[in-house]
């Protein structure tokens, strides 16, 4: 009786299980296709085999029958083994077709014989020549002309705003200030004058500030407290004849000394304070505002089209000399910086059109690179404008297709100058243009140019 009631339970288990597995290779086909519901028919067919050889009963001690049951084991796993496997192709083709329930009644009147899909013609196969690689020359000429061109749309509307900017600003210090002889503001900047730039969002504002010779003279570097030849004092002179009051520009004296600093905090407030930025700014179909956090004088300009930052600039020119009120960082307020942009850009330019050069082009692609990269970014402007005008000394040959071979002779002769921890100035020797940069920051641009000789592709990826 006992024996009845296990097979008639271990029937019901069989039928239960058996009505799954039928359920699922009904619904297998539609859902996997036919090379997937083949797979798991097969597969299922060898599970279902081991379940029943696990769950019948064992004939304990034969030796035969164990034999017999291993050996079945190992042909239903070389079964599943064997079965191939769908292809890329045909998962993507069984994939793509619709999911029909499965108790969906047939179609009256449809064939239901076995499905013949026809298989889509074959693509000619078109041989891909490999790729070319490209020499550095190309690469340098791809750069410049890609990524390094500034849409004149921006340039042009840059130009007019700081323009409008600029008048804007004179003509409020002139009525402010009417005793201070300025002269005419200016605009300049690599974005004016092509040596450059990555996007058309910095120019460079210049108030010219007029002193009477007779009543100023200029102190060598040298000679000033910090002994650094690029930095110049204005005196005032003759205090016995000419008491002060007689030069207007007396007010921002320090210590019978024209103060740089003095005046950059005047002109501060005026920027901050006095003049009706949102209202001009309205004028201009733009929003300004003055940068009150910092020690330079600088706007900036917000329009639909570009983002403009402009730096102000009061300069004295005097004995041959451009010096602008950019004092270093410290204590010391009575510098003047004397500035070779102006000297710079005439030289470049000069040099390129005796021979037809490429140092413009070399140069906007060099300070493209060096504005973009962390490491490298205080190389860019002046400092490679020097190196270039150096190596134009040596190097007499700057025609377009001497490009590649110019830049990396650039980048060698920065190594160089960088071992040395010494660039000295075109114009003047006496001044170390690198004088102002930290010995960490030295090191780690001498070690990304010293990989860049032999790799110059590194500095031209994109950050």
């Amino acid at each position: 009786m006992a024996e009845l009631t296990r097979q008639r339970g271990k029937r019901q288990e069989d039928g239960g299980l058996g009505s799954i597995l039928d359920l699922l290779l009904a619904n297998a086909r539609l859902v996997l296709g036919v090379t997937g519901a083949a797979v798991l028919a097969i597969a299922t067919l060898a599970v279902k085999r081991l379940i029943d050889r696990a769950t019948s009963p064992r004939d304990e001690g034969d030796p035969k029958a164990e034999q017999k049951t291993l050996e079945e084991s190992w042909q239903d796993l070389a079964l599943i083994k064997a079965t191939p496997k769908p292809t890329k192709k045909q998962r993507r083709e069984d994939l793509s077709k619709p999911l029909l329930s499965p108790a969906q009644p047939p179609v009256p009147g449809e064939a239901h014989g076995p499905r013949v899909c026809s298989a889509p013609p074959e693509t000619p196969r078109v041989e891909s020549s490999p790729p070319r690689c490209l020499t550095l020359q190309e690469k340098l000429l791809s750069h410049y002309s890609s990524w390094l061109a500034v849409p004149e749309v921006q340039v042009s509307l840059a130009s007019q705003l700081a323009r409008s900017i600029c008048a804007q600003l004179q003509n409020f210090l002139q009525s402010k200030y009417p005793e201070l002889p300025f002269g005419s503001f200016f605009l300049s900047g690599p974005l004016l004058d092509g040596l450059g730039v990555l996007a058309a969002d910095h120019i460079h504002l210049m108030l010219p500030v007029v002193l009477d010779a007779a009543l100023w003279s200029l102190i060598p570097g040298e000679d000033t407290v910090v002994r650094n030849p690029q930095y110049w004092m204005i005196k005032r002179t003759d205090l016995e004849y000419f008491p002060r009051g007689r030069s207007p520009w007396d007010r921002f004296i320090v210590g019978r000394y024209l103060s740089s600093n003095v005046l950059n905090k005047t002109l501060h407030k005026v920027l901050v304070a006095s003049i009706n930025w949102p209202a001009i700014g309205s004028l201009l179909g733009s929003v300004i505002h003055p940068v009150v956090a910092s020690r330079e004088l600088k706007l900036e300009v917000k329009h639909d089209q570009v983002e403009l930052s402009i730096s102000l600039f009061p300069m004295v020119e005097m004995e041959d000399k451009v010096l602008l009120a950019a004092p270093p960082e410290g204590l010391v307020e009575n510098l003047w910086l004397e500035s070779f942009y102006r000297a710079e850009v005439s030289k470049v330019k000069e040099l390129d059109a005796s021979d037809s050069g490429a140092r413009q082009r070399c140069l906007c692609i060099l300070n493209g690179v060096c504005r973009n990269h962390p490491a490298l970014h205080k190389l860019s402007g002046s400092p490679l404008t020097h190196v270039i005008l150096h190596l134009s000394a040596t190097s007499p040959d700057w025609a377009e297709e001497s490009l590649a071979d110019r830049f990396q002779e650039v980048l060698e002769e920065l190594v160089g100058y960088l071992e040395k921890g010494v660039l000295p100035s075109y114009f003047n020797h006496k001044i170390n243009l690198f004088c102002e940069l930290l010995e960490e920051e030295i090191d780690e641009m001498g070690f990304m140019l010293y990989r860049a000789i032999s790799e110059p592709e590194l500095l031209l990826q994109e950050k």
